[in-house]
């Protein structure tokens, strides 16, 4: 017996790693459309103290990219690959018509993509998810087939805040789900409460010490914007200056805090309106937006501190990293500027007074708003601007890292998966995984970054490609190539120096010639070798969304009325059929 014992022990002094005790628990805090200056600790005058939080033990990365729309971000974000590998080229939202189920552009999550879901779940983890998904609604394709163990989510794009009922005419319905299966929503939701309390639950539920993955989708801030009364007051005035004010307020911080050069120019605002043309009432009601905007961020801020809070008294806070970001820049779209989605919002939301913001209201930014939340950079989502490309993203509690500290190195959200691999002692699979062959990681870890081993984890001469319906980018070194389709751009390539001009004003194309023709021979293989389809000659994103919006809400609206409207129609042509025969025998007597 004596033998056995100590074989045993023996045996499990062998198999103990310094990695297998020191497994970190991980929170993923994914904040929707938020701009890169939306957090207090890059300089914004709304209050993020949690979020700062964070920020303070841990590294805010400043040259952090994403893709510029939500689900192709969160495709790389749980992989770690390109958005084209894994099947979401585009949002289906905004697919061209050309590109649908086209290899890459199925606008789900690949079968052939495993998740950080998966890669935990299968070393030990609990793995959670409350909020947003926009990964795909089929069965096969939700949160519980990809990895997670527990899952309360929303399948798409967004939807309302307060209620279970979709936000626009994009969807039939909002498509909720608990485990993978259809679930309904309480009377008190208020989405960023909700999605805690949920994660807090799921923690909660586990009865053994195996570390926990916990991934939050915030609807914060996608539109609607809403929020609670208690967290708009606070901002009540504070916008009275306009976009304009608050874009140079925005930039003056950046460059207090070092994150932008002194003297290099910041890009005028675009598709800008001028504040001073606006009347008293018009003023009120953007005032009024930006206020709600600030409240919905700041509720969310809250209730991540609700989540650390309880970290904190369970003991489990120290060891657990934290990983907070945006999905992409902030929303230019205002519904209100096209006629169909006006009178849709209309009749379904109040849209202006002093409930904005409150249950039954409908509030968005535009492009004006949208392009001060994105300050010091230029443009916003759904392009190649950095404003709609550079987000925050802040590391916090990874055991070794120099905390508080800014990290300006090009960092990418395929770099997420391998860094908290790592950071968990797991190995990153290459283009087989258990012996399926799959998608392989190509993001790289910022472990040396975190650590401040490294400078940078992408070698200067290295290029790093991005696409998105036609937007594009390429960074090597210090210059990005940009490419950007209209409303916002010509269509054509420009080049900057990010160095000196990371507002992007200043096209060296014709200055630096040989540089800008290398730069595009390094996009056309980097499209190569991701599948990138050519965007089809005259497309455009409002008309594709119309389009989605004819198939994927008008239809079903269609198919549900159309027997009654047939059957009403049958009756009234045989009324008007019975009305001419007696009205015929009438003339024959």
């Amino acid at each position: 017996m004596r033998v056995n014992f100590l074989f045993i022990v023996i045996m499990q002094l062998a198999l103990w790693s310094p990695a297998m005790a020191a497994r970190p628990n991980i929170v993923v805090l994914v904040a929707d459309d938020w701009g890169f200056s939306d957090i207090g600790a890059l300089g914004s005058e709304i209050a993020t103290p949690h979020i700062d939080s964070l920020a303070k033990r841990g590294v805010t990365f400043t040259n952090f990219h994403v893709a510029a729309v939500c689900s192709p971000t969160r495709a790389s974000l749980l992989t770690g690959a390109d958005h084209h590998r894994v099947g979401v080229g585009n949002m289906p939202e905004s697919m061209p018509a050309a590109h649908e189920g086209k290899p890459g552009y199925e606008g789900v999550l690949s079968d052939q993509a495993v998740t950080l879901a998966t890669m935990l779940k299968d070393q030990g983890y609990h793995t959670y998810i409350t909020g947003k998904w926009h990964l795909g609604k089929t069965p096969d394709k939700l949160p519980q087939r990809r990895g997670f163990e527990r899952s309360f989510i929303q399948a798409d794009s967004g939807s309302d805040n307060w209620e279970n009922r979709t936000y626009m005419m994009l969807y039939d319905k909002a498509y909720w789900f608990e485990n993978g299966k259809e679930a309904s929503l309480p009377k008190d939701f208020y989405s960023s409460r909700f999605f805690v309390d949920k994660a807090i639950d799921y923690i909660q539920s586990a009865k053994d010490d195996k570390p926990f993955f916990t991934y939050i989708g915030f609807q914060a801030n996608h539109i609607p914007i809403q929020a609670p009364k208690e967290f708009v007051d606070p901002y009540r005035g504070k916008y009275d200056a306009g976009w304009d004010a608050l874009r140079q307020a925005r930039h003056e911080s950046a460059v207090r805090l070092g994150l932008f050069p002194a003297g290099a120019a910041m890009a005028h605002m675009q598709r800008g309106m001028d504040w001073g043309s606006l009347n008293s009432a018009e003023r009120s009601l953007q005032s009024r937006r930006m206020e709600v905007y600030a409240g919905m961020a700041a509720a969310a801020d809250f209730h991540i501190g609700r989540l650390i809070n309880h970290l904190k008294k369970t003991g489990q806070f120290d060891n657990t990293v934290f990983v907070f970001l945006s999905d992409n820049g902030p929303d230019p779209a205002d519904p209100f500027e096209i006629a169909a989605s006006k009178l849709w919002v209309q009749a379904n939301y109040v849209t202006d007074g002093p409930s904005l913001g409150e249950k039954g209201s409908f509030s968005a930014n535009g492009p004006r708003w949208a392009s001060a939340a994105a300050a010091p950079w230029s443009g916003f989502k759904y392009f190649a601007g950095e404003g709609g490309l550079r987000v925050p993203l802040i590391i916090s509690g990874a055991a070794g890292a120099l905390t508080d500290r800014f990290s300006g190195a090009l960092t990418t959200v395929k770099d997420v998966v391998p860094t908290l691999l790592e950071l968990a002692g797991i190995a990153a699979h290459g283009a087989s995984y258990q012996g399926t062959p799959v998608v392989s990681i190509d993001g790289r870890s910022m472990v040396p970054l975190l650590k401040d081993t490294a400078a940078r984890i992408y070698r200067a001469d290295e290029p790093v490609g991005y696409e998105l319906a036609g937007s594009a980018a390429l960074y090597k070194g210090d210059y990005k190539l940009v490419r950007n389709i209209a409303p916002v751009g010509d269509g054509s390539w420009h080049l900057y120096d990010m160095a000196r001009d990371p507002g992007e004003t200043l096209d060296l194309r014709d200055a630096l010639p040989l540089l800008f023709q290398s730069m595009q021979t390094d996009y056309a293989d980097y499209a190569k070798n991701n599948n990138v389809l050519p965007i089809p000659e005259g497309f455009d994103l409002q008309r594709a969304a119309l389009r989605y919006a004819a198939y994927h809400y008008l239809l079903p609206k269609l198919r549900y009325v159309l027997p009654w409207l047939l059957s009403a129609l049958a009756l009234i042509i045989g009324l008007v059929w019975t009305f001419k025969r007696r009205r015929a025998a009438l003339r024959r007597t």
